[in-house]
């Protein structure tokens, strides 16, 4: 797609982004990743990434999302997944995170809600709900997982169908909640990976 398309304030957020210089110690955890997907991208195949925490609550679904947008800002042919090892829901206060970052959502209703969220008007959306890792909707072969928390990286040692296992963690912003560095919290925690994974998809190499 043409990254033009994408909503203004994304364009925005990601030209800044563009401009963030990682710690070496983050671009060195990151480095993995940004070989797989470069071999997949090498191999004409495409590339399933699978963002793994407990819950599915935030940094995985973030993850996902700003890998997706990433690629797509980037041109680089994968499908970014995410799950966890326990159902809970989307939490409503990473959503807020990504409205605020100017993504387009869509909520549906229940304990459980499936939101649409999309970076570009009238674009494909993502669709992100909380789900295990394994769920029908990340079923399609083989993935690197991902794995986004301490919790599920330590407590899941194996995690069938993934190819390779990635360890890429992030403080979870859910320390944060109900207190008065609750939002400001959460912006940072998206403004961190979105900056990693913009950095990811900006080292792969696109045939010509």
């Amino acid at each position: 797609m043409s990254h033009q398309k994408m909503q203004s304030k994304i364009l925005q957020k990601v030209h800044a982004l563009l401009t963030v210089e990682l710690p070496s110690v983050r671009m060195e955890i990151l480095q993995p990743l940004i070989a797989f997907v470069q071999s997949k991208v090498d191999h004409n195949e495409y590339a399933r990434l699978n963002f793994i925490c407990t819950h599915n609550s935030r940094r995985s679904q973030f993850a996902q999302i700003w890998a997706q947008t990433a690629a797509d800002f980037f041109g680089v042919p994968v499908a970014c997944l995410s799950g966890g090892v326990e159902v809970t829901a989307f939490d409503a206060r990473a959503v807020g995170a990504l409205e605020r970052i100017g993504f387009d959502v869509e909520s549906g209703s229940g304990e459980n809600p499936m939101y649409v969220v999309r970076h570009s008007p009238g674009g494909d959306g993502m669709c992100a709900f909380s789900k295990l890792f394994d769920h029908d909707a990340n079923a399609d072969g083989p993935f690197a997982a991902v794995m986004t928390c301490a919790h599920a990286d330590e407590n899941c040692p194996v995690i069938p169908g993934a190819a390779v296992r990635l360890a890429v963690r992030y403080k979870d912003p859910k320390a944060f909640d109900d207190t008065h560095e609750e939002a400001a919290r959460y912006d940072e925690c998206s403004d961190q990976i979105a900056a990693e994974m913009f950095y990811v998809f900006s080292q792969i190499s696109i045939p010509s």
